[in-house]
């Protein structure tokens, strides 16, 4: 069973090494990935074990996981109430040990700022050694209780031999103020004489207190990037109005189950997905698809819940509900990336793991050096560097940097009707070099309408009363298109008498006493039914790459039916882009080499793989791989499903089916080309933000713990920095927020 769980207690990136090593030791638990940014753990634990097991293994070392969200409810989906409620109370207690903290360490500062100035000796009576004290007095609560975090944590952590964040806090501020306990009440320890020492109360309060605030601008800015998922909540209404006995009668959401008959009116929101059973309306899917242009709706149409009914009534009855909506689903993949990491990121998480032990040895080092090498070695100054050096170092801006602009990036594709499985998935979306089309419902709308009909001295109206019948009878896929053009010219079909199927050839049969062939050349040379007047126009449509059917009615060839798949309105312009952006586009059918050029052609795609058998399609993707290419596959049906996943990136038209969808890396819910070129320019903002931040977030303590060990940093201006950095990582990853793409 696959979990993703809130875990409360990580502070930066050496966490979210030490929880995720903490799961992968234990034995039936795979694919561990912690989002440090969500504060979640996803996994995959055997259903013979308990959760316990896995809370008890990060649990001992300060970590909590929340199992009681592992509710598995297919009727609604996670709303994350529950961690709605812990960010909540998380954000509230680190803004009231903030506010407690700056009560306090406001009095602090101005003492230790001023005290050494004749104009507040005058007004300050009080001697050194009883400033001293009511400066511990004052300090003392801001250690144990705004700062009482990162002490839990550092014991939790040494009692383990680890170390993360809040050691590096923890140790810095616990060794100012634990010498300035000792500097306050045993002055005598550490000089000689009537000296009073110089003590660090402002140094401890001041760095606890600037870290508590650049925690609370944090995780302020940090529940800004994960707004996709609230609006996609946001979209469902509380209440639906169901028909019981024939009266309307107003229902809470879960109250609903499949098969109940619901009304909408005029700008509602529809509660649930299902299938019209009365009425016609105008439906705004742009929330969930990103089309801007609302979709007609009538008898027997498919609706999707938290979609806006804009101007007419209609009933539907429901077909799914909650995790298995269209909506529900969405959220299911939203949430799916959000928590998983792209490579990137394995850079980040090794130095992780070793960047918090490496900190805490140079800082002794630098302590030590500023004791021996100095030509006067001073305590006080080996003091300031140590802390310096500890505070300086904090890795969080380390452990954001990735995973925030994750998060902002999916959701913005989820807005956009761009769904991304991964990180990775949408980290391999700026690197491919090809891409490979499905003809059949990619490039084209998968539908083929008849585009040409010429007759030949016949009533025009029986021929389509005919042919109509006769096709209405077969089961090529062809036929469906000559049937729907029938009833749209609103002629009525004529009776079949007899109809037999020629395998390969087309149709024989009898309709209201007229003898009918219907099929392709082949068929009409065996029955010798020819016309001059038609052959110009066979040639034309062959030229032009449409499926051509022959009407022979009564021993004379009669009319000819041109049909084509039509091409996609965006196709053109799509695939005129990619080329643009230096991508090598094919285009890949099971059409022969005449229709495949055609098609080709118009829509501006060089090269072209025809007649291609379903099997054969992921071995193209491979010769192309082979040949060095980084290769996408974008298509829409069953038989693509092969080579999506044998592509670099599989990429699903939404409109396709769940097979295609459930194999590929990216699922366009708009069913549009041009959505491929949103999803890479996507991708390639989404990894520029993350290099951005990973750039800053390494020259930050590259150019920060030199400055800090060679005596150029006060610890205080160390903390701000620290604090500061966390902040600008998350604000740099909001900025994708307004990204068009």
């Amino acid at each position: 069973m696959k979990y993703n769980l809130p875990v409360e207690g990580m502070t930066c990136a050496s966490c979210v090494a030490r929880v995720e090593k903490s799961l992968k030791k234990i034995e039936g638990i795979d694919n561990v990935t912690v989002n440090f940014a969500a504060e979640k753990v996803s996994f995959e634990i055997d259903d013979n074990l308990d959760l316990e097991i896995a809370a008890k293994a990060i649990g001992k070392y300060g970590y909590t996981l929340h199992t009681e969200e592992a509710v598995n409810d297919d009727n609604k989906p996670d709303e994350s109430s529950a961690s709605g409620k812990l960010f909540e109370e998380y954000y509230n207690s680190l803004k009231h040990d903030f506010l407690f903290a700056l009560i306090l360490t406001v009095p602090i500062f101005a003492i230790s700022m001023l005290r050494d100035f004749s104009f507040f000796q005058n007004i300050w009576q009080l001697s050194p050694d009883y400033t001293n004290k009511i400066l511990l007095i004052l300090t003392t609560p801001i250690i144990f209780i705004s700062g009482k975090r990162f002490y839990k944590s550092f014991w939790a952590n040494l009692k383990h031999f680890s170390a993360n964040m809040d050691t590096l806090v923890a140790v810095g501020t616990g060794t100012a103020y634990l010498y300035s306990v000792v500097a306050t009440l045993f002055p005598n320890w550490i000089s000689n004489g009537n000296l009073i020492p110089h003590v660090y109360f402002d140094t401890a309060a001041v760095i606890i207190l600037l870290i508590l605030m650049g925690k609370v601008l944090e995780t302020r800015a940090k529940s800004k990037t994960n707004t996709a998922i609230k609006k996609l909540l946001e979209l469902k209404p509380d209440e639906a109005t169901v028909i019981v006995n024939g009266i309307e009668k107003r229902v809470k959401l879960n109250e609903l189950s499949v098969g109940t008959i619901v009304i909408v009116k005029p700008g509602e929101k529809i509660p649930a997905d299902g299938k019209i059973t009365e009425g016609y309306s105008i439906v705004d899917e742009s929330m969930l698809t990103g089309e801007s242009i609302p979709v007609e709706k009538k008898t027997g149409s498919e609706v999707i819940g938290g979609t806006i009914n804009k101007n007419g009534t209609f009933t539907f009855e429901v077909t799914a509900l909650g995790n298995n909506s269209v909506l529900g689903q969405i959220i299911k993949l939203v949430e799916e990336a959000q928590g998983s990491k792209a490579p990137i990121q394995k850079i980040a998480d090794k130095v992780a793991a070793v960047f918090v032990p490496a900190v805490i040895g140079i800082a002794v080092i630098t302590f030590i050096a500023w004791m021996v090498f100095p030509q006067i070695p001073s305590f006080n100054v080996a003091l300031l560097n140590f802390v310096a050096v500890m505070i300086i170092a904090c890795p969080c801006a380390m452990g954001l940097a990735t995973p925030t602009a994750i998060m902002v990036g999916t959701g913005l594709g989820a807005q956009h009707g761009i769904l991304i499985k991964n990180g990775e998935s949408l980290e391999k979306a700026h690197k491919i070099t090809s891409i490979v089309l499905d003809k059949t419902g990619t490039i084209t709308e998968g539908k083929p309408v008849v585009t040409d009909i010429k007759i030949i001295d016949f009533d025009e109206n029986e021929f389509f009363s005919i042919t109509g019948a006769v096709e209405n009878r077969s089961e090529h896929p062809l036929a469906e298109a000559i049937v729907n053009y029938v009833k749209n010219k609103g002629v009525a079909f004529g009776k079949v008498e007899s109809f037999q199927n020629k395998a390969g050839y087309g149709i024989n049969a009898i309709v209201d006493g007229n003898a009918v062939v219907i099929g392709n050349k082949k068929l009409m040379e065996n029955y010798s039914l020819k016309s001059k007047e038609l052959e110009d126009e066979y040639l034309k449509l062959s030229t032009e790459g449409k499926s051509i059917v022959l009407v022979g009615i009564n021993g004379k060839l009669t009319g000819i039916i041109g049909i084509a798949d039509p091409i996609k309105d965006s196709s053109v312009s799509a695939v005129s882009k990619l080329n643009e952006m230096g991508l090598k586009v094919f285009m890949i059918t099971g059409d022969n080499q005449k229709t495949a050029k055609a098609i080709a052609d118009k829509v501006g795609i060089e090269n072209y793989f025809a007649e291609v058998l379903p099997e054969e399609k992921a071995g193209k993707v491979k010769e192309l791989q082979k040949q060095g290419e980084i290769v996408a596959m974008v298509g829409d049906g069953i038989n693509d499903s092969p080579a999506l996943v044998t592509a670099d990136l599989g990429i699903a038209i939404g409109t396709g089916t769940d097979i295609a969808i459930e194999s590929s890396d990216i699922t366009l819910v708009k069913g549009d080309l041009i959505s491929v070129i949103s999803a890479i320019n996507l991708s390639k903002k989404t990894i520029r933000t993350i290099k951005q931040n990973l750039f800053w977030a390494f020259i930050y303590n590259t150019i920060g713990i030199p400055f800090a060990a060679l005596g150029f940093l006060n610890p205080m201006i160390g903390a701000l920095a620290m604090s500061m950095s966390s902040v600008s990582v998350v604000s740099n990853s909001l900025r994708l927020k307004r990204a068009s793409i």
